[in-house]
């Protein structure tokens, strides 16, 4: 899906005008060297994503192509993100206006995974239904000691239809199972154990943390580290085999010789 700026002026201009003028400042970009950090700010709503705030995401996702080459995404408060706005999107239906809701969704976490820069999702608390989806769409993940991860949606007759088919591509069976027919939210421990995040770690730490993996990824190659970004899709989906995979390997460094020959 074409998140370019064609697409989120489109996004914005069907969005109501009450939406887009409220809540200014929801995401918040901060620049470092060679990354970046954005902060979902939306604090009394517990980050919950509205329409400005998806918009605000996209935009700050494109504004970043090659500025930066590692982006760490992180929540305001004690909150990483509580999933879509519900609220505001009840309210829209309600009003007889059209659903845009999961097209700008799936427009955020396909961004991520089409993004040159590397994510890394710094999870500063309570992350629920879209807030999963986020943590499965970036490519890293570290969560606080008091974290903690759910997908509440069966519990209110609704199917988690983000963060289930994408935990289907990143978790076993049984984990996503758990998570789904449960209901039950799982702590920042029982996430690592289970590969949903890479590395748990106290919460006045987490940010430094982050900081420190994205400034070593960011002095990498930026070639290479583009390349292997999409090699990560790329094997599971289109690749089973050993040798298969072997000889897409030897493509993806033939791939970064040609890209730098032509640079």
């Amino acid at each position: 899906m074409d998140s370019g700026p064609a697409k989120l002026d489109a996004m914005a201009a069907s969005a109501s005008p009450a939406s887009i003028a409220a809540g200014p400042g929801t995401v918040i970009v901060e620049h470092r060297e060679g990354w970046a950090l954005i902060r979902i700010a939306r604090e009394a709503r517990r980050n919950a994503l509205d329409r400005r705030t998806r918009i605000a995401l996209l935009r700050a996702f494109d504004s970043l192509q090659g500025q930066a080459r590692c982006i760490v995404l992180t929540g305001t408060g004690g909150s990483f993100c509580a999933g879509l706005d519900l609220k505001e999107r009840a309210g829209e239906l309600a009003a007889g206006q059209r659903d845009t809701s999961g097209d700008e969704w799936i427009a955020v976490n396909m961004a991520i995974r089409r993004h040159p820069a590397v994510f890394i999702a710094a999870v500063n608390g309570m992350a629920l239904g879209g807030g999963m989806t986020l943590v499965n769409s970036c490519d890293l993940a570290l969560a606080s000691e008091d974290a903690w991860l759910g997908c509440p949606e069966l519990a209110s007759s609704a199917y988690a239809g983000a963060a289930g088919p994408t935990g289907m591509l990143s978790w076993p069976r049984k984990r996503v199972a758990w998570m789904l027919l449960t209901a039950e939210r799982i702590d920042a421990h029982t996430a690592e154990r289970w590969g949903v995040v890479n590395e748990v770690v106290a919460a006045d730490r987490l940010l430094a943390r982050a900081g420190e993996l994205a400034t070593r990824i960011a002095g990498f190659d930026v070639v290479a580290l583009e390349e292997t970004k999409k090699s990560l899709d790329h094997v599971p989906a289109q690749v089973s085999d050993w040798e298969g995979a072997m000889r897409y390997g030897q493509t993806v460094n033939a791939t970064i010789r040609a890209r730098r020959e032509n640079e």
